[in-house]
């Protein structure tokens, strides 16, 4: 039988809203629409870049709980509330994911609240990161 964990983080939207931060069903983990807020202080920086490094650290500690990883993601979300930020959350992306290369979606829709300069939610696959890859360039 297919094991599902679903784990909570005690953030109080997840409980409002009856969410899991993240759902691993098998293998296959499902990280919700996670934003640059700091797990234990519960502050969030004015910058966009500041916060997409604790976005990805608030994902990476999420994987980690269920023994996976950011090198596992293979789908990532990543929503800007600011166009003008698009380059500098790219650079992030690019330094964070470089190798790892998952297929990519940014936007810039408005977010939740103007406070969040950035959110992402992502697809893992448990094992992906020591998987064998083949790479295909179509050279596009």
């Amino acid at each position: 039988m297919t094991q599902i964990i679903k784990l909570k983080t005690g953030n109080r939207f997840e409980d409002l809203a009856s969410y899991s931060r993240l759902v691993a069903v098998g293998d296959l983990i499902f990280v919700s629409n996670t934003a640059g807020r700091h797990p234990e202080t519960k502050l969030i920086s004015d910058d966009p870049g500041e916060q997409l490094h604790q976005v990805l650290a608030n994902i990476a500690r999420a994987l980690e709980a269920v023994g996976s990883c950011l090198a596992d993601i293979v789908n990532l979300q990543v929503f800007v509330q600011d166009p003008a930020h698009g380059d500098v959350v790219g650079e992030i992306l690019g330094a964070a994911f470089r190798g790892i290369d998952p297929a990519t979606t940014m936007t810039c829709p408005p977010l939740g609240s103007t406070i969040y300069k950035v959110e992402a939610a992502a697809t893992a696959w448990r094992g992906a990161s020591k998987a064998d890859v083949q790479k295909i360039n179509l050279g596009l």
